[in-house]
């Protein structure tokens, strides 16, 4: 009799939880479509496109942050502040300007993180694996470098007179933020430590060596990776007793050394833990390398607070102190998925928890970028560098919690499973033959490993579009499907730098051929007729 009590209940307890839980209000037509007519409104002011010059431009750059992943981080962010999550609105979701981006390589259907790097900074689309070449280079081979380098959207804007910067969380040499700055045809070649000698002979030079030497005045990096710049067995000042810290330069350069010695006098801060960088004055600052762990920074849930700034908190220093140049700046951003740099890291793992509190942790950056600069002068771009076979479904009822389980059990061998599931990965499992019961085990744990189809070490990148969020000057001219090298191309326009500079010289970024008050017109001609289709009766 117990047994079957307790049964009962459990049942009710199972049928009650799964009651839809959402505002009342929302049962009433009205609060729909109150609430797509305040949207139409807002949607109509945008008939005012706005023409400024952009004085600033920051790229945010979401490594591995697929469509799914967005809208998965919108409801644990929501989640984690008391609501059902899927009505909540990220940072990103309030740009006003959307496209989807095409992030195939010139030789592979499904991308790698360096080749989309190359396009999205450079302007050119590139081969798997290589950084700032084109693709006529080929991976690993040193003697296809020469002659076939490209330079990107952040040396174009230091040509112009503005200041720049990189901001990442995982190692500053890695392949996104290193097509910024490096020519490279190998995205592994780290450091010395990591090519073969006859790259080496071959006259090619590792990615930290370049960080220095293509671009010697980037005003602020920010990332990991001190281990690559130190010679080979030097102990890591936080680590000083874990070998794999050490330092793996075999030319024996102390490239941190090097970097402060040729600033002279000017004010040149290096900094290796949080302390040292919120102590800061960025007023005072005139160059700043901080390089915070080994290799890539913690993920957000396991980072030392104490030791390891946030994205958020390196994104507002880095701001401060670019926006002191009265010609503006350039800021890439890179938040890989999940640790927000690391965001790609997570999912290859197949820790979907992990990556998605470090896609809230990029949005809180993103909000935090947009207090300090204005959207009047500044084109803020999120993006990312190509998507993950991740998704998440099953039919899962409102306010289920994004790593919970799907209301249903498999119609094959009865079990359950969690809505959050990747195509491949080493989230596969077998237990006696058979798929893992997750019932008997911690599935919201940060690393729990989400299950997969197909068993990989590392689950792979998707190679489906991305979505491109703008706002601020000329972020209208991301519009519809673009290829991914399009997205440098419309920051220069806008910023009035590179190749892009001819139809600034009336004060005002027009395309050629209209004029300002052409523009103008139009834009109120639209408006006034867009006003007059929706209020006849």
């Amino acid at each position: 009799m117990n047994g079957i009590a307790l049964l009962f209940f459990s049942s009710f307890a199972y049928i009650c939880a799964a009651i839809p839980q959402f505002p009342e209000q929302e049962k009433e037509p009205k609060f729909w479509r109150d609430w797509a007519q305040r949207t139409l409104t807002k949607a109509l002011s945008l008939q005012r496109l706005n023409t400024n010059i952009a004085k600033n431009a920051i790229l945010f750059l979401g490594d591995g942050m697929g469509i799914p992943t967005v809208t998965a981080a919108r409801i644990l962010k929501g989640q984690m502040n008391g609501f059902s999550g899927e009505e909540t609105q990220l940072e990103m979701d309030k740009f006003p300007h959307v496209a989807l981006a095409k992030t195939y390589n010139t030789n592979a259907q499904v991308p790698d993180s360096a080749g989309t790097a190359t396009a999205y900074l450079c302007g050119v689309k590139a081969n798997e694996g290589t950084v700032g070449v084109s693709a006529a280079a080929v991976r690993s081979q040193c003697n296809t470098t020469f002659g076939n380098e490209v330079t990107s959207i952040l040396k174009w804007a230091k040509d112009a007179g503005k200041s720049v910067g990189i901001v990442t969380t995982t190692r500053v040499n890695h392949a996104t933020p290193s097509a910024a700055y490096a020519h490279c045809v190998d995205r592994d070649w780290y450091s010395d430590g990591e090519m073969p000698p006859e790259a080496i002979q071959g006259g090619c030079k590792d990615i930290a060596r370049q960080l220095l030497e293509n671009i010697p005045n980037i005003d602020v990096i920010m990332g990991g990776g001190r281990k690559y710049m130190y010679p080979k067995n030097t102990p890591d000042v936080e680590y000083p007793n874990e070998y794999k810290a050490n330092g793996t330069r075999r030319d024996g350069r102390r490239l941190v050394d090097e970097w402060k010695s040729s600033k002279g006098n000017q004010a040149a801060h290096y900094v290796w833990n949080k302390n040292q960088l919120l102590a800061l004055n960025p007023h005072k600052v005139d160059y700043l390398l901080g390089l915070f762990e080994p290799a890539d920074m913690q993920y957000d849930l396991e980072r030392d607070k104490q030791m390891d700034p946030s994205l958020a908190e390196m994104v507002e220093v880095a701001i401060k102190i670019l926006q002191k140049n009265p010609k503006g700046f350039y800021l890439l951003v890179e938040g890989k998925w999940p640790a927000c740099g690391r965001i790609d890291h997570g999912h290859h793992e197949g820790k979907a928890k992990q990556a998605l509190h470090e896609a809230v942790q990029m949005d809180i950056a993103v909000g935090k970028a947009g207090v300090l600069t204005s959207e009047e002068d500044t084109l803020t771009v999120v993006t990312a560098d190509h998507s993950h076979v991740f998704t998440f479904g099953g039919y899962t009822l409102r306010g289920n919690s994004i790593f919970g389980l799907a209301p249903m059990q498999s119609d094959v061998d009865n079990k359950p499973f969690t809505s959050i599931l990747y195509g491949n990965g080493p989230g596969f499992k077998l237990s006696n033959g058979e798929r893992e019961n997750i019932s008997t085990i911690d599935y919201k744990q940060n690393n729990y490993l989400a299950q997969s189809a197909v068993p990989l070490q590392m689950e792979t990148h998707g190679g489906e579009d991305v979505a491109v969020f703008a706002k601020g000057p000329l972020a209208h001219l991301l519009h519809g499907v673009h290829e991914q090298n399009y997205i440098p191309h419309v920051i220069a326009y806008a910023t009035c730098i590179g190749q892009n500079t001819e139809h600034c010289k009336g004060g005002y970024p027009v395309p050629c051929g209209a004029s300002s008050l052409t523009s103008t017109l139009s834009n109120l001609l639209s408006f006034l007729i867009l006003s007059l289709l929706l209020c006849w009766p």
